[in-house]
């Protein structure tokens, strides 16, 4: 028995490293061959729920028979990190990122504030640069930070606009964004002051891009009417569809109209990386700022986003902050305190966790594996196009495929009756329990979605989601 059980000795440590890290590799290892859905029924999800909102004992357990339980709980789950994990946009995360996620926790690092450890934050800082300027292309001078996610990046942004639009009074504050962004745009200038009656949903063009011209007609009518157009939110590859919007049209009409032009790259942003990605996506090096998530096309583990600004000052100005308590607090140089340019002051290093897998792959293994996941969708958008029984609307700008049952006519009964079917047809390809999709409503439809993101997804697991599909597709009926 150690006195203070809190602080293992070398020999414990050791032991206990083990035991995590074989267990870890062990399911790492087995993921190709790990169903893509919780293999549990109803009642034992429930009773393993239940299990688990017990309070802690009052003495300590066998860390053995611990992970064993969390063993249970990590199986009932969607399996995200497998190669079946389609639906959504899946977050793989790399080993390489949890192993240095592990030396991160383990030393425990500050990152609200350079001075305490300059050169974790320089570490940070070089990934957010790298993020900002050859990812993006936005110029010298431009920086951001790493956030939680998507969303609390996309709050930054919105407050930034905020604050360097309309100073100090919201009145009329107005928003511009289309039904296919991410649901936390809205959500961001809700929780930045703006009213819900202010947040326009600009109409999109029959390829489901933002319409340039609907959204220069609905900012002058604004105006017109005396309200204050302060942000125009652009997405970089959707949700529902992986569509790109017309970023460089759209940017021309931030320029005309001044207001704040950001861009929602959560899902696409990294696809830059690529040449095709770098074509489809040009225009995101015009934004004010844009949302990146790490955890999806980066394939970084859960809880890495980031937000990328081209002035770093709009950022700062938006949310700096100290108290007297700081005052013993230096600088670092040229790095700049995260805790400065978002709402978060304490919170640990998370660049490392990026840093040191593109430090030991190299960005090449990255661009390769997004090239691969372009091949990839391609491939499933002209298999599925080839079944008859399924309709394909549109080729993926990124790797997104969406998908279909066929109506047997034009007739609004017969797409009831088709969207009926697809749902059905979900539901059997999900029953295979070796590929898991998801879905949305795409202009009315009920929509299947193919999501090829993660990096353990290869040809090999999308011809056999092609060969489920396939051949559920031709058991359905429409009649």
């Amino acid at each position: 028995m150690h006195r203070f059980p809190l602080e293992p000795d070398r020999a414990a440590m050791t032991e206990m490293g083990r035991l995590v890290l074989d267990r870890v590799v062990d399911r790492t290892e087995k993921l190709a061959a790990r169903p893509a859905t919780s293999p549990l029924s109803s009642q034992a999800e429930t009773d393993l729920v239940e299990s688990f909102l017990a309070p802690p004992p009052d003495r300590g357990g066998d860390l053995k028979a611990l992970l064993a339980r969390l063993d249970q709980a990590a199986d009932c789950a969607l399996e995200t990190a497998g190669p079946g994990h389609l639906a959504y946009i899946p977050g793989s995360g790399l080993y390489s990122a949890a192993l240095a996620e592990f030396y991160n926790r383990a030393t425990n690092r500050y990152g609200g504030l350079a001075s305490v450890a300059p050169a974790f934050a320089a570490l940070e800082e070089s990934v957010i640069r790298w993020m900002a300027r050859d990812v993006c292309g936005l110029p010298e001078g431009s920086g951001g930070l790493l956030t939680s996610g998507g969303s609390m990046a996309t709050f930054s942004a919105t407050v930034a606009a905020r604050h360097n639009r309309l100073g100090e009074d919201l009145a009329g504050g107005t928003v511009y964004t289309t039904a296919f962004a991410h649901h936390s745009v809205a959500k961001a200038a809700r929780l930045a002051g703006i009213r819900a009656a202010r947040i326009r949903t600009v109409p999109h063009t029959p390829d489901l891009r933002m319409d340039p011209h609907a959204a220069a007609a609905m900012v002058r009518a604004d105006r017109n009417a005396g309200l204050r157009p302060f942000l125009l939110v652009a997405t970089a590859g959707t949700t529902d569809t992986g569509t790109v919007d017309p970023l460089p049209q759209l940017a021309d009409l931030a320029r005309r109209e001044d207001v704040w032009f950001h861009i929602d790259a959560a899902y696409g942003g990294f696809f830059r990386l690529t040449a095709r990605g770098a074509e489809r996506l040009t225009g995101m090096e015009q934004a004010d700022s844009i949302t990146l998530d790490p955890h999806k096309t980066l394939f970084m583990p859960f809880g890495t986003g980031a937000l990328v600004v081209r002035d770093l000052t709009a950022l700062h100005a938006a949310h700096d902050g100290t108290g007297s308590y700081l005052q013993d607090m230096g600088t670092a140089g040229g790095v700049p305190d995260s805790g400065h340019l978002g709402p978060e002051l304490t919170h640990e290093i998370r660049g490392l966790r990026a840093w040191l897998p593109l430090h030991l792959h190299g960005v090449d293994a990255f661009r390769e594996a997004l090239d691969e996941k372009l091949d990839l969708a391609e491939h499933v958008h002209d298999t599925l196009s080839g079944v008859a029984e399924l309709e394909v609307p549109q080729r993926p700008d990124l790797s997104t495929v969406i998908f279909r049952v066929r109506p047997a006519d034009g007739s609004r009964a017969a797409a009831e009756r088709a969207d009926e079917a697809s749902r059905h047809l979900l539901e059997r390809i999900n029953g295979h329990r070796r590929v898991v999709l998801s879905s949305t409503v795409v202009d009315g439809r009920y929509t299947l979605r193919v999501c090829v993101v993660s990096h353990r997804t290869h040809h090999d697991r999308i011809a056999e989601a092609l060969k489920i599909i396939t051949a559920e597709a031709k058991r359905h009926t429409t009649a």
